[in-house]
């Protein structure tokens, strides 16, 4: 892909989450999409962001910067909503919660093969407690 339809396509994978579209959101993923630190597969991703959007029901990612180089992808995001539902065994707090998330992915075929970064549930439960 060129810079341009890898920012597309981007923008394509960005929407998706916004819609809290799981169905669309694998279509952008590797079946066995490899994570830095984290569970392999597009099952575990679709599986964390579920529960994400369990405990934040009005999840938003804004982006802030993208960067294309060849076969990959680097983004820096905001991601924020409102504890309001049950999220890693934590009960809701009511919180608004607001992360910074830098990302790197590598593509392949229009789908995510690695990813690396540091929007981790982590980041998101030490918000909330």
């Amino acid at each position: 892909m060129e810079a341009w339809e890898t920012r597309e396509w981007f923008q394509e994978f960005l929407d998706a989450l916004n819609r809290h579209d799981l169905a669309a959101i694998r279509e952008f993923l590797a079946s066995d999409v490899r994570r830095a630190h984290l569970p392999a597969g597009a099952d575990a991703w679709l599986e964390e962001y579920a529960d994400l959007l369990r405990g934040f029901p009005d999840w938003q990612w804004r982006r802030i910067q993208v960067i294309v180089e060849e076969d990959r992808l680097a983004v820096h995001l905001r991601g924020s909503g409102a504890h309001t539902g049950p999220y890693a065994h934590i009960a809701p707090t009511r919180r608004r919660v607001s992360i910074a998330s830098f990302a790197m992915y590598r593509i392949s075929g229009g789908r995510i093969v690695e990813a690396s970064g540091t929007d981790d549930a982590l980041t998101v439960r030490t918000a909330v407690v």
